[in-house]
């Protein structure tokens, strides 16, 4: 029968472990906030000026359209701005690689891996370059690093790779003398 200590113990010990590779991976947004005001306040008064334009010549429906596209502009910002929130969080120790992604809407999902069973797997794409990098292991495939662009996803595979390299070597001891 189990208390439930060994649980809490198994975690105080991975967490205790110096981690070999740590990444936190989020989308890229270039524009900010006050980018982002600059750009809805000029095409808000370019849209106010043509449809007032519009409006003067009769044609009124037209001021409407004007104000919706503004409208749908500034939705698709914002949808985008959300998409911003998600993240992903990859963490190789020399007992576990674990990774945890957070959605935009702040829902967790957590898998872990063996490092000494995992196995790195890339697309690649001739012109484009690397497409996809997932974990594999135990017939399990995992899409990592999606937010990363080409360049960045071959970084990120050797370093990667690196790290489940120096995992399964081990730890290094230098005994002080």
């Amino acid at each position: 029968m189990s208390t439930g200590n060994e649980i809490e113990r198994a975690q105080s010990e991975s967490e205790n472990e110096p981690q070999i590779f740590s990444a936190l991976l989020m989308p890229h947004r270039s524009l900010n906030r006050t980018g982002f005001l600059a750009v809805m306040l000029f095409l808000s008064a370019v849209s106010f000026v043509t449809g007032l334009a519009f409006l003067i010549m009769g044609a009124w429906p037209v001021f409407g359209f004007f104000g919706l596209d503004v409208l749908v502009i500034w939705w698709a910002f914002k949808v985008n701005f959300r998409a911003a929130r998600a993240s992903e969080e990859i963490v190789v120790t020399p007992s576990e690689l674990r990774v945890r992604r957070v959605s935009d809407r702040g829902q967790v999902a957590e898998w872990t891996f063996n490092p000494l069973w995992v196995r790195l797997d890339q697309e690649v794409d001739e012109e484009y370059g690397i497409e996809h990098l997932y974990l594999i292991s135990r017939g399990r495939r995992l899409l990592i690093a999606g937010f990363l662009g080409p360049e960045e996803k071959a970084s990120f595979y050797n370093a990667l790779v690196g790290a489940l390299n120096a995992a399964r070597r081990g730890p290094t001891y230098n005994p002080v003398t």
